[in-house]
């Protein structure tokens, strides 16, 4: 990572709108004239920094997709990695033979269905269809063990509903969607050669009504303590006493049911009383559903385009659907990611990137243990348990050092509803598998083309994925301020998640274990509460009737404060390591004032109503706006940066600025 350039024109100053001052409104000053221009691509539901690279990303993943399938095809390629790719993607391609074949892949499903004769046999039918990726009332998979981080168990989750979140079922806001569900409900059951598609469209919506009256809220969900129950074989058939008929469906050999752990103990007991012999036509029905749901993108026109009508044009507002070639790179990288992901990494990801991460990360590491040693509202005790986690941090950069095995999985050249099975089926085992492994250290949890990054809390690991580190977040010739404004509060933020409300319930082994004093977490609570307050009173844009949820979105709030917040610092030492005591100007821009133009980038933001209202209702992460304009009016840098004044409309008061980490 170099100092300095020459111009930041083609960089952060390129979207700069000067007849908005960055003292009223950071987001709109140096993002202006790409609002003027940007426009969302009819495919999308919102556009913005991130799914700019995303598209690149894809991009990329095409041309090594294309370029496979035609060295497969030539018959110049037969590396068994590179027959799967080709298969998979093929098969997903032959739209003629896709058409052709119309219900008939999944009728095989369908008549199981019809042959159901009683609730035991639609609970153990349901285990066996989950196996090949069709959705149940529950979820199931592998996850550390919270109180013993080192071992795997079978955890279950809630399930069960086709709209976005329980609420949606609950509050009079959505009784429209709810009706347009509804409708999409019969329309798709239509398709599936249904009797009385109306009437079981309404028999399927009320039974689940009743299903997401169980469900926990997501801001309950979140809660690290309140999920964790774990529960022998018989504790948990007390709660849930099919659950055993499920597991001998799914094919789960009984020594992974010793002990589990359950996320929601009262929607499994609640769920014990939904299935009885009363309720088995409604079930069918639903079953059914989820035959046809699980499947649509994969079938017939028909399907895709009903079921493109209500998850994107109704619920996002996404004027038309993808293009085949981008929904077949989805279901090739959901099948075989690490696969492409080689490729991916051979092609687009030098050594001098990972070792510049490598560089910025340890910086961010040592900027936190800096503050955190200084921490005012912190006692001694806690701040050494702190530093302690700190320490044994691991960061991933790139791509994995050892890759998953694919070669179990059978691949189908002109089947794409038998390679969906065999991925999902691949998945599932895999899931197994990792229980009888223990944890692996070296999973990632992420392809290397993907656009994110992530924390693990019971792994106490940060991940940066090949494909993020590019600009607007990260280039290695980039000067010393953007790229610490940019990827470096991104490498902040999912280490401050280790230190969020919830992350700070596990210690530096990943075991969900309180190591704070209670004054220290009554301090800390009482900082979060004013976060929680500031967020509630926020309303996004483009969905103005509806709040941000303060409690939901608090994590990832915390983590962008203390993200930001941090890679400032560490900005500074870097600056300070390298005997620069003022930053250079570059095109009338200091460094100072670099940082945040760069952090402004990042979040740029277009996005329709429509998607905009399942976001604030769902997503755990503020809008883009708020993520770049609330996070610096609580940073006394910013302040000092932009010289803003009361009035101003980034002005906070002092006393009114929130400093976690």
């Amino acid at each position: 990572m170099t100092q300095g350039v020459s111009s930041l024109s083609a960089q952060t100053l390129k979207y700069r709108d000067d007849t908005i001052r960055p003292q009223d409104d950071l987001y709109r000053h140096a993002n202006g004239k790409w609002f003027d221009t940007a426009s969302i691509p009819s495919d999308q539901g919102l556009y913005g920094s991130f799914m700019e690279l995303r598209d690149e990303a894809e991009a990329s993943v095409h041309a090594i997709i294309e370029e496979t399938v035609a060295a497969v095809n030539a018959g110049t390629e037969q590396d068994p990695a590179n027959v799967r790719i080709a298969h998979l993607y093929g098969s997903f391609m032959n739209e003629t033979a896709i058409e052709n074949k119309g219900l008939d892949p999944v009728r095989g499903y369908l008549q199981a269905i019809a042959a159901i004769n009683s609730v035991e046999d639609l609970i153990e039918l349901s285990g066996n269809f989950y196996r090949k990726g069709i959705s149940s009332f529950l979820q199931a998979g592998a996850m550390n063990d919270a109180g013993a981080p080192d071992r795997n168990l079978l955890t279950f989750l809630q399930g069960g509903l086709g709209l976005p979140d329980e609420s949606y079922y609950r509050e009079e806001q959505f009784a429209q969607t709810v009706a347009d569900y509804q409708d999409h409900v019969a329309k798709l059951l239509d398709l599936g050669e249904v009797a009385d598609p109306e009437d079981a469209a309404a028999v399927i919506v009320n039974l689940e009504k009743v299903i997401a009256s169980h469900h926990w809220d997501r801001v309950k969900v979140r809660d690290a303590q309140a999920r964790y129950n774990l529960l022998d074989r018989a504790g948990v058939l007390k709660l849930f006493p099919q659950l055993d008929l499920w597991l001998r469906g799914a094919g789960i050999d009984e020594k992974y049911f010793a002990e589990v752990v359950l996320w929601q103990p009262s929607y499994f007991e609640a769920l014990s009383t939904m299935l009885s012999d009363e309720t088995l036509q409604a079930w069918k029905s639903w079953l059914t559903l989820q035959v046809l749901r699980s499947f649509a993108p994969y079938l017939s026109s028909a399907f895709v385009n009903e079921n493109f009508s209500f998850y994107s044009a109704k619920l996002g507002g996404v004027e038309t659907l993808k293009a085949r070639w981008k929904r077949g790179v989805a279901f090739t990288e959901g099948a075989v990611g690490e696969d492409i992901g080689q490729l991916y990494v051979a092609k687009h990801f030098p050594p001098e990137a990972k070792e510049a991460m490598d560089h910025l990360v340890q910086r961010l590491i040592e900027a936190y243990r800096a503050s955190i040693a200084t921490l005012p509202w912190m006692g001694t005790q806690t701040i050494e348990k702190a530093l302690e986690k700190l320490s044994m941090f691991r960061p991933k950069i790139g791509y994995p050092n050892e890759w998953i095995d694919y070669s179990s999985i059978t691949t189908d050249p002109e089947d794409v509803i038998a390679n969906l099975a065999a991925a999902n089926e691949f998945e599932f085992k895999r899931e197994l598998k990792k229980i009888d492994d223990g944890v692996d250290r070296e999973l990632w949890f992420m392809y290397p083309q993907t656009v994110n990054a992530y924390y693990h809390p019971l792994l106490n690991e940060i991940a940066f994925p090949a494909a993020i580190l590019r600009l607007p977040f990260f280039d290695a010739e980039r000067d010393l301020a953007s790229n610490f404004g940019a990827i470096g509060a991104v490498i902040g933020h999912e280490i401050g998640h280790g230190f969020d409300d919830q992350g700070s319930q596990y210690d530096g082994t990943g075991e969900l274990k309180d190591w704070w004093t209670a004054e220290d977490r009554e301090a800390f609570e009482s900082l979060t509460g004013k976060l929680v307050e500031q967020y509630d009173a926020l309303s996004p844009t483009e969905a103005p009737e509806h709040k941000v949820n303060g409690k939901l979105t608090l994590g990832e709030n915390i983590g962008d404060l203390g993200g930001l917040g941090i890679a400032y610092k560490a900005y500074k030492l870097e600056l300070a390591a390298r005997g620069i005591e003022t930053d250079e100007v570059i095109d009338g821009v200091g460094g100072d004032q670099r940082f945040f133009y760069a952090w402004a980038e990042c979040w740029r933001t277009l996005i329709r109503p429509e998607t905009a209202v399942v976001r604030v209702t769902t997503d755990p992460h503020s809008p883009g706006e708020f993520r770049c304009n609330q996070v610096p009016r609580n940073l006394h840098a910013f302040h000092e940066a932009f010289g803003t004044r009361p009035g101003d409309g980034m002005w906070m008061a002092p006393e009114d600025r929130v400093e976690i980490w």
